[in-house]
This record gives C-alpha cells, structure tokens and sequence, in this order.
C-alpha cells in the first residue's frame, strides 16, 4: 500500500524543483526561490520547509498546490511521477558518461562496458 504522505511529498518536491529550474532558467538568482515557492502555493515560508522536511499534505493543502502549480487536481496522488521531470543531477551524469565513452578508445570503451555490467549485474 503507498504511503500518500511520501508520495505527496515527493511529488511537491518535483513541483518545486520545476519551479526553480524555470525561474533559473529564466535569469532569477536562486537566492529566495524557496520564499517565491511558498508565495506561489500560498503557505508561509516556515511551512514549505516543514512540507520539504517532514510535514504531512494533507487534501486540502494538495489540492491548494495543485490549482496554483496548474497540475491537474490528484497529480499531487499520484506515484508514477518520478519520470516525469528530468533530474538534474542524473543528466549531468549522462552527459559525463557520453563525454568519457566517446574520448575512450576501444580498451577504455571496453573497460567501461565491463564496469556497467559488474555494476548491474
């Protein structure tokens, strides 16, 4: 059985990190993005790091960010979100990954090819 308050949680994360991915993308400095989320979701700036950390959503609070994010109403429910929004980190990984494969020749190929599958195996 999921666990609604982690998938909410999660979820709102990934809202977040969209927010600021946008307003970075956009030009804004990253300082007071997090204060610029809480207004945008009308919740003071103590409660969203309370939300980030450990406070539960509960329905009407989800369905408050839902309106003002323009997701549509139950997306905060929802557990197969993961996907949706790329992370940050994991593509910066990917990008690292290509650069090396193709800067290797085909003993360094090789050997990076043995490293994946000892990894995953």
């Amino acid at each position: 059985m999921p666990n609604l308050t982690v998938t909410r949680r999660r979820n709102a994360l990934l809202l977040h990190r969209r927010f600021l991915e946008e307003a970075i993308a956009a030009g804004l400095p990253a300082k007071g993005l997090d204060q610029a989320f809480a207004q945008k979701i009308e919740v003071s700036p103590s409660m969203w790091s309370q939300i980030k950390s450990s406070r539960p959503i509960g329905d009407t609070l989800a369905r408050q960010i839902e309106r003002h994010c323009e997701v549509e109403i139950g997306w905060l429910d929802r557990e197969d979100l993961a996907a949706d929004i790329p992370d940050p980190a994991e593509e910066r990984f990917i990008a690292a990954a290509r650069q090396a494969w193709r800067a290797a020749n085909a003993k360094g190929k090789r050997e990076l090819a043995r490293w994946l599958q000892k990894e995953n195996g």
